[in-house]
């Protein structure tokens, strides 16, 4: 599997264990949903600065976001 679409999952499973929707996550991030979506499809991939924050806010470490255990 490629590495966006594992962090994607991670990413899901995250925002999900905070109770967040994907909406909520694209207004911090002054995105559209849809286009929030395609991080976690894994369509398209992170930068540095919405790694660090995504991390901060969802309470997850890097490695956590980067896991291939699932």
């Amino acid at each position: 599997m490629e590495i966006a679409k594992i962090v994607g999952e991670n990413l899901k499973a995250a925002r999900k264990a905070k109770g967040l929707t994907q909406a909520q996550l694209a207004k911090e991030l002054h995105k559209y949903q849809s286009d929030y979506s395609e991080y976690e499809t894994g369509k398209v991939q992170l930068d540095y600065e919405k790694i660090v924050y995504l991390c901060n806010r969802l309470d997850i470490t890097p490695n956590d976001l980067f896991s291939f255990n699932g």
